[in-house]
């Protein structure tokens, strides 16, 4: 009986975790309940010394949390076409500097911020 009744205390856990978490989908702010983190309050760097047609911002729904931004780092950090990457959590942006003469497509940016989870809302190649 008391296995039983640890089993089923385990599936319940298991099971409402994410609901209570509140992690179920990456649409909430971060700063709502309180996920802080070490790169929200840098200010925008990895942009300096590029040329404005090298940057492209890119505004992401969903970014809430230090490991969303190592995430979205990572995938970024992979391509070729990219010189340095910074995600800004407090304004849900992530900005991209390109190699000198490379680029990715806009549809490109999109696929690799929705396959790692995330909505994009618009992207902007400026400073």
């Amino acid at each position: 009986m008391k296995t039983l009744i640890i089993k089923f205390a385990f599936i319940t856990i298991f099971a409402i975790a994410p609901v209570w978490a509140g992690h179920t989908e990456h649409s909430h702010d971060h700063a709502e309940h309180g996920h802080n983190n070490v790169s929200a309050e840098k200010p925008v760097t990895g942009t300096e010394g590029a040329s404005c047609k090298d940057i492209t911002n890119i505004k992401v729904n969903g970014l809430v949390c230090d490991f969303c931004a190592r995430a979205i780092e990572k995938v970024f950090s992979k391509r070729d076409e990219v010189a340095s990457i910074n995600v800004d959590l407090d304004n849900g942006f992530v900005h991209v500097v390109m190699r000198s003469g490379k680029t990715i497509d806009d549809d490109t940016l999109t696929q690799l911020i929705t396959d790692s989870g995330y909505n994009v809302t618009s992207i902007e190649n400026q400073c």
